[in-house]
């Protein structure tokens, strides 16, 4: 009996603190998503990844959302008994973690098909939208900045573009010196040429690799929380009366 007061106690102490972290994240999404430019003032220096937040504030309001449903479920199945809300927590987080193996097997397994497809979907999308759509030239010019890399798969990407054919030069990312890190201006196609910067997919792919370790432990935390809290769910949905 002990025994299960005290996880219970911690049951509802922990999914508590997840209800926090869930409300907590979908406020601040709303608020991005509503009202980006006030909130990226706060930023200051910060405010150059820009329209960034704008869109990861749908990501926050789902991840808030999940998080916030499950806090509460959590809580309230503890705290009430209530064995309802315990297997509902359970088949929610069940969910989450087979799409998160899924996603793991995806990324591991089919790797250059993920690749191609993307390829399929961004690259027009530069060419179409890069230099002409605010939000999306913004995210791509955070994202070559702050990855040192050059379109999706490389210079290339830009050369049937929009932006290239009327302005004739590249995004200075594109021109980036690797021994000293200075850019050639003008970007040519030519200097592009002969400089050979990365694509972001992979140079996103070699920072994934080079922090594999970091990114894996991360993984099996997470991956080892969610298991635990389905046992210890499980655990009280079977010894409610």
């Amino acid at each position: 009996m002990k025994c299960f007061k005290f996880i219970k106690v911690m049951m509802i102490f922990f999914n508590l603190l997840i209800f926090l972290c869930g409300a907590a994240l979908l406020a601040v999404g709303i608020w991005v998503s509503v009202d980006g430019s006030s909130f990226l003032k706060i930023f200051g220096p910060l405010s150059s990844s820009a329209m960034q937040f704008v869109n990861v504030g749908y990501f926050l309001i789902a991840a808030g959302t999940v998080l916030f449903v499950l806090g509460f479920l959590g809580c309230y199945g503890a705290h009430s008994e209530n064995k309802c809300a315990l297997m509902m927590f359970f088949l929610i987080l069940l969910l989450i973690f087979i799409a998160e193996i899924a996603a793991a097997v995806v990324a591991l397994v089919y790797t250059t098909m993920a690749e191609q497809f993307l390829t399929l979907l961004v690259v027009p999308a530069i060419r179409k939208d890069y230099g002409y759509q605010n939000d999306f030239t913004q995210v791509w010019n955070s994202t070559m900045n702050g990855l040192k890399c050059c379109g999706f798969n490389n210079y290339t990407d830009f050369e049937d573009s929009r932006f290239f054919k009327e302005n004739h030069v590249l995004p200075p990312s594109c021109c980036i010196d690797s021994v000293n890190g200075t850019v050639k201006e003008p970007c040519t196609m030519d200097i592009a040429q002969e400089i050979q910067v990365q694509g972001c997919f992979k140079q996103l792919l070699h920072d994934i690799r080079t922090n594999a370790a970091t990114v894996g432990g991360v993984a099996v935390g997470i991956a080892g929380l969610e298991l635990a809290a389905m046992i210890v769910s499980m655990y009280l949905y079977c010894n409610l009366q």
